[in-house]
């Protein structure tokens, strides 16, 4: 019996494998090898055999409940993917309008564990700013862009993550209390604003707003910062309209489809 081109594919290790691979980076919560077996039609033995393969090469990984989630290696591959050089003109021309409106910084900011990582980055003409070049690991509790991010999550898990990371005090309004934090997270939650008054770095104001993929997730921020010499934060939060527009643009250069030029 001859095969169909059709089970052929299905059936191959290749395929399999960037399908496990594919529901697990979209997945709301993460997923049991049996989830796995049963979404995507593979027999048990399989499945674990592949999932075994797959760790090993470093792009999934079990959690301590047993569950499958996407390793730094994964999650490296997909921003880079995310933010590839074939928009990185678009991206830049859009950010540079941006900080030209706003007359001060502003970039892109992605999640990376308990930090947040700059992607991309155009800085004012000022003398006086904060050096916070691409590839810089800021923390989550006290930027704007981490905040926001937090916020997102649901509030048991939000609570298991503040309840195991040192809020440590970096400027004079660093938010160390877990509880006060929470009901500012609340805020921003309801907002989809995020703001640093002064949390991170004494005497500069920040605030993000989200950009979003087309199922509504928030992949990365948009932010804008400035000395408080030069704006206060609610001169900094007078450009959100400006912020939330860029950062619709930014969501559709993700969602647009390669096209032939």
């Amino acid at each position: 019996m001859i095969e169909s081109n059709t089970s052929r594919v299905k059936g191959s290790s290749i395929s399999r494998v960037m399908e496990i691979i594919e529901a697990v980076a979209l997945a709301k919560t993460a997923l049991s090898p049996a989830d796995l077996a049963f979404m995507l039609d593979i027999p048990k033995p399989s499945i674990h055999r592949l999932l075994q393969q797959i760790q090993a090469d470093g792009f999934l990984q079990t959690n301590m409940r047993g569950l499958v989630v996407p390793t730094e290696r994964l999650h490296h591959i997909a921003m880079g993917v995310i933010y590839a050089s074939r928009y990185k003109a678009l991206r830049q021309s859009i950010l540079r309008r941006v900080s030209n409106e706003l007359d001060e910084t502003c970039g892109i900011a992605m999640p990376d564990g308990i930090d947040m990582v700059y992607y991309d980055r155009v800085q004012s003409d000022w003398p006086l700013q904060l050096h916070l070049p691409e590839g810089a690991h800021v923390p989550m509790w006290c930027t704007a862009s981490g905040k926001l991010y937090l916020s997102t999550f649901p509030k048991s898990r939000r609570q298991q993550i503040l309840n195991n990371i040192s809020l440590k005090r970096l400027s004079k309004n660093t938010i160390t209390d877990v509880h006060q934090l929470e009901q500012e997270l609340i805020k921003i939650r309801a907002s989809d604003l995020g703001i640093d008054n002064e949390e991170f770095v004494e005497g500069m104001v920040a605030c993000a707003v989200p950009i979003r993929d087309k199922s509504g997730r928030l992949m990365a921020c948009l932010y804008a910062h400035a000395p408080t010499v030069r704006k206060s934060l609610e001169e900094l939060l007078s450009f959100t309209p400006k912020l939330q527009q860029a950062a619709a643009e930014l969501s559709s250069l993700v969602e647009e489809p390669h096209t032939q030029e």
